[in-house]
């Protein structure tokens, strides 16, 4: 007989579910009873992130780029799709931009088809260096369109656009978040972000850099919490769209984090510092007020917590003589 669980279970593709924040969100979304369709072309994610996931017969991988069309059955679409470091989407900024915007295109297209919900993993990025501290929803940012990181930027301010004009033109149901700084296990320990940077440089014995003088601010999310936050912007009504901030309003200095590193780590590591990346921000800080209101959400890990997990999973890492960060051991 076919039990009640299997006739409800819900049908979810996520985009770029091979990535760091992809695949917690496809471990999440299996242990609540979802058939998930782990979908992603392996640019910066990678199948050790989901290994532990294919012998469930309600998990499939699936190989494909989404600035491609893509034609299967879903109910729910989360939209992750996109390098998210400066290293990797300035690799080739083209395909960045092409991902974040043909890849709304085609993921839009696809729920129009299916008549499924759709959320957009957008981000903090679309503030650009913002005049308004804490960066507010109502708050329409200070984004250069012509800079080295306008790929990621525009291209994030862009999907948004298209998700609001499918909404409105289309009747579609869109949920969209807006990602502050998030860390923990499965981060790349290439991707030069300064978390994994920083822990990868203290375990291996190397300096740690700091670009300006580390007085730039930001606010660290754990990755659980931030996938707390995914789920709970799905599950919201029709009436709810965001877009909504979703990070960890708790600010720390570039130098107060890599001193934070040091002490967990106990390197020697000493600081070094570097001039400043064009139109890297300045201040980075979510006002969470919308997700305490409309998802009863809030971070419970907090920084020291949530580092000393990430650092646990690079040092097995190094340990284990993980080829990602054969680079790194060589340059130590």
């Amino acid at each position: 007989m076919t039990s009640m669980t299997n006739l409800i279970r819900k049908r979810v593709l996520v985009t770029g579910g091979a990535g760091f924040l992809g695949s917690h969100l496809c471990e999440r979304l299996l242990k609540e009873g979802n058939d998930v369709i782990c979908l992603d072309n392996y640019f910066t994610g990678t199948k050790q992130n989901i290994n532990h996931l294919r012998d469930d017969p309600h998990f499939e991988l699936m190989r494909h780029d989404v600035t491609f069309p893509l034609y299967i059955e879903v109910d729910e679409i989360y939209n992750l799709a996109c390098p998210a470091s400066p290293v990797h989407y300035q690799h080739d900024p083209v395909q960045t931009t092409k991902t974040s915007v043909h890849g709304a295109i085609n993921m839009l297209g696809l729920a129009k088809r299916v008549g499924a919900k759709i959320f957009q993993a957008s981000t903090s990025e679309v503030y650009g260096d913002p005049h308004v501290h804490p960066q507010r929803e109502e708050y329409w940012g200070n984004v250069n369109p012509i800079g080295i990181r306008s790929c990621y930027d525009e291209g994030k301010r862009c999907a948004e656009t298209l998700f609001f004009d499918y909404h409105r033109q289309h009747d579609l149901r869109i949920k969209v978040g807006r990602i502050f700084n998030t860390y923990g296990p499965r981060m790349h320990p290439n991707d030069g972000r300064v978390v994994s940077n920083f822990i990868m440089q203290a375990l291996t014995g190397q300096d740690i850099t700091l670009y300006g003088d580390g007085g730039q601010t930001r606010s660290f999310c754990y990755c659980d919490d931030l996938i707390e936050a995914f789920v709970r912007i799905m599950n919201t009504g029709d009436h709810f769209t965001g877009p909504v901030n979703i990070g960890n309003p708790n600010e720390f200095t570039i130098k107060q984090l890599a001193e934070k590193v040091i002490e967990l780590t106990g390197s020697k590591s000493k600081l070094i510092y570097k001039p400043l990346p064009s139109d890297d921000p300045m201040q980075r800080k979510p006002d969470i007020s919308l997700a305490k209101q409309e998802l009863d959400w809030e971070p419970t890990i907090q920084l020291e917590e949530g580092l000393g997990k990430t650092i646990a999973y690079f040092d097995g890492l190094l340990k284990a003589g993980d080829k990602s960060v054969a680079d790194i051991q060589r340059a130590a």
